[in-house]
């Protein structure tokens, strides 16, 4: 292994670790982006449920039908805030993934090529070296040919 690959190795590790972080920051931003469309959606069907509810007969618990209506509406409003708030973390963790995951497959496909290239070269030194020795054995079965004529 030459020195540029121990580098390339030790740039792959760090690579390494980063998309990992940044996969395990991706999982992470799904995760909350699921957890606050979940509450959103629990807070949409309340609503949903008390606004449905019969009308009240006196103006008092109209009043307060209406503030607490308000209330989770105000609520609702919130947590739709704070999905789309998740929704662009998550955006940008995918985003941050995708470039570390592009950063490492590269390193990677370098690494790969290297070692490629080392074995391609091997095969030839393989191949020139079987040559070599296939040609000094014609040369030895030649002599020892010529000799075994020249002896008759």
């Amino acid at each position: 292994m030459s020195s540029r690959d121990r580098g390339l190795r030790a740039v792959a590790r760090v690579r390494e670790v980063r998309e990992r972080d940044s996969r395990l920051g991706l999982q992470r931003a799904a995760q909350e982006q699921r957890e606050h469309a979940a509450a959103l959606a629990t807070l949409q069907a309340e609503l949903a449920a008390r606004a449905e509810d019969p009308a009240a007969a006196d103006a008092a618990t109209y009043v307060a039908r209406r503030a607490s209506l308000q209330s989770l509406g105000a609520a609702v409003g919130g947590a739709r805030g704070r999905l789309d708030s998740a929704e662009v973390v998550r955006a940008a963790a995918d985003a941050h993934w995708q470039v570390d995951h592009t950063r490492l497959s590269a390193v990677e496909g370098l690494l790969e090529g290297r070692a490629d290239a080392r074995r391609a070269e091997a095969l030839r030194e393989e191949a020139k070296e079987l040559d070599d020795a296939a040609g000094r054995q014609w040369l030895r079965r030649a002599v020892a040919t010529r000799r075994t004529e020249e002896e008759r």
